[in-house]
């Protein structure tokens, strides 16, 4: 038996035709690598992009409604009572409006009052009394108010 050491060119023919596609498909497949990772890193940065542009809308709108409530100043934007005049028996709301404040207190005591935009408390004194409403912030700065509600 004999071995042929030089192959046909049946054979050498499908090794340079399996050579030549198997080549191809390398480069396809590395083609097409390419365009799918690139278009997911530019829809990474559309998304960074959005989120910013977002993110800053975001802090402009509070920044307007940080100064539309007061902006960050400790303080008493409201405290009224209504009527501010009523018969013996009779009832009145407190009403307060405060900026900042971490701690509220009422004197005298009339109920549970806490930091709130809009907080009324339903009052029925038998006297006229001076209500002092008393905010404070974090670093212990205090304000305060004083309204009359006359009982007649």
């Amino acid at each position: 038996m004999r071995v042929n050491p030089d192959p046909g060119p049946a054979e050498r023919s499908a090794s340079k035709s399996l050579y030549v596609y198997g080549t191809l498909v390398v480069v396809i497949a590395a083609y097409v690598a390419y365009i799918l990772i690139s278009r997911h890193n530019a829809n990474r940065a559309l998304d960074r992009r959005y989120r910013e542009k977002a993110a800053e809308q975001q802090r402009s709108s509070d920044r307007a409604a940080i100064e539309q409530l007061g902006g960050s100043a400790l303080s008493i934007r409201a405290l009224y009572v209504s009527p501010p005049v009523i018969h013996r028996g009779e009832s009145a709301k407190l009403c307060y409006d405060v900026n900042n404040a971490k701690a509220v207190s009422l004197d005298p005591p009339e109920g549970n009052v806490w930091p709130s935009h809009t907080r009324c408390l339903n009052l029925s004194p038998k006297k006229t009394t001076t209500y002092t409403l008393t905010i404070a912030d974090a670093r212990g700065k205090s304000v305060s108010q004083a309204v009359e509600l006359k009982v007649q």
